[in-house]
């Protein structure tokens, strides 16, 4: 695993540079760098035409610009991690499906690929660069059986049309393949042969299910759901555990880098048989199972969705570990009883959506009062606010470790250890 080659004082004096061409985010046709079709029309990512190196530079940088200039004393801003081949990493490929123009026989087209930039029009993005190859074959697969098949796609303005969306999950590790064919209704003609030609054509898939949709809405998945090929779920292994993975499934879709930043927590949480760690906003239990079987002595995970509890409970089973539980539950108000109860727990590791955690949950943990905090961050703007909350509450921040878990974007994970 690569990381980034300056130290993050270096980075900080460092901007993505103009190329000869001119302009940011654009490069000299003799870069070297693989060529994107819709670079800068799609949506998907943005600097895909930089050098890697310098869009590590510029996360560096940003980091420093959050993080350092003394707002934070003695705490060190490590080099983003990157990845030794970042292209391809995408482990879960989505595409919607809409009618298209006519064509000379007087049949519509069907589109499929990723919506423009800030629009909701469907461009061609066979070829990405981001995206799994294998998940890209199956678009293409199911797209031209829809033709063969007479299967409509879904015109979003009109409510009409059968075929909303496929998603395609890989394992990373396992190489199992789960098709989700998202449909705006129950009734399937002819599902059966679909699938085995689906198979056919694409003899790694390894399950395909059947997810309804009817509602006019932008949310892609619906509630109900059948098994029409295979067990309905894959399996792939991540820090040495097995997960199963459902079409519901929150799971990261770059495991390379989501492997990185899970034992980046673990080796700064400092386990070491004795502890006891509270996971909050769990989700399926995939970092604190990770913990209780890297030396945490007890882990008790909290969610408000009961599902994700559900998968995190069968997942602790799975890997048989019995040193873990999870609780449906408020993680602040959970805490709260913990503190008030008199019993402590020695970490938190904490993983909030973009929006970051609230005060009440902040609060909650300076009254639980645990030794150690490692905060796992999506958006570390929102970050910022709440370790600043946190240190003006007695903790201090000691590391923030980057991690690229989405090369090519300007998205950045880090890692956030802070000590009471």
């Amino acid at each position: 695993m690569r990381r980034a080659m300056r130290s993050t004082e270096h980075a900080a004096g460092h901007a993505v540079r103009e190329s000869k061409q001119g302009g940011e985010g654009r490069v000299a046709a003799d870069s070297g760098l693989p060529k994107c079709a819709v670079a800068g029309i799609c949506g998907g990512c943005e600097s895909v035409q930089v050098p890697y190196a310098e869009q590590l530079a510029a996360k560096d940088a940003r980091m420093v610009e959050l993080f350092g200039h003394g707002r934070f004393e003695g705490a060190r801003i490590l080099p983003t991690i990157g990845m030794d081949e970042p292209f391809h990493y995408r482990n879960k490929v989505t595409s919607p499906f809409a009618p298209g123009k006519r064509g000379p026989n007087g049949g519509r087209q069907i589109l499929s690929g990723m919506y423009a930039a800030g629009t909701h029009r469907i461009i061609d993005t066979r070829g990405c660069l981001l995206e799994n190859e294998r998940g890209q074959q199956v678009v293409q697969a199911v797209k031209a059986l829809m033709l063969k098949f007479g299967i409509a796609p879904y015109d979003e303005d009109r409510h009409v049309g059968f075929m909303r969306h496929v998603v395609v999950r890989i394992g990373h590790e396992s190489a199992e393949v789960l098709v989700t064919l998202v449909t705006n209704g129950e009734a399937f003609p002819r599902s059966g042969a679909f699938c085995r030609e689906l198979v056919k054509r694409c003899p790694f898939v390894t399950s395909i299910v059947q997810n309804v949709n009817t509602r006019q809405t932008n949310v892609i998945l619906g509630q109900r759901e059948q098994r029409l090929y295979g067990p309905g779920f894959i399996l792939d292994t991540l820090c040495g555990l097995s997960f199963r993975i459902s079409s519901q499934s929150f799971y990261q879709v770059n495991s390379v880098q989501t492997t990185v930043l899970y034992e980046q927590a673990i080796s700064l949480a400092a386990l070491d048989g004795t502890q006891s760690v509270v996971d909050a906003y769990c989700g399926t239990g995939t970092i604190g199972l990770v913990a209780a079987s890297r030396g945490a002595a007890q882990v008790i995970g909290v969610d408000t969705v009961e599902s994700a509890i559900r998968d995190a409970r069968m997942n602790a089973r799975h890997n048989g570990i019995d040193n873990a539980q999870f609780v449906a539950a408020d993680a602040g108000a959970f805490m709260r009883d913990l503190a008030r109860s008199g019993q402590g727990v020695d970490a938190v590791l904490m993983d909030p959506p973009r929006a970051g955690s609230t005060e009440e949950f902040l609060e909650a943990v300076a009254s639980l009062a645990p030794k150690r905090v490692v905060y796992i961050s999506c958006n570390p703007q929102t970050q910022v606010r709440d370790v600043r909350y946190l240190c003006e509450r007695g903790y201090a921040l000691r590391t923030v470790q980057p991690v690229d878990m989405f090369p090519h974007t300007s998205h950045v994970e880090t890692v956030a250890l802070l000590e009471g």
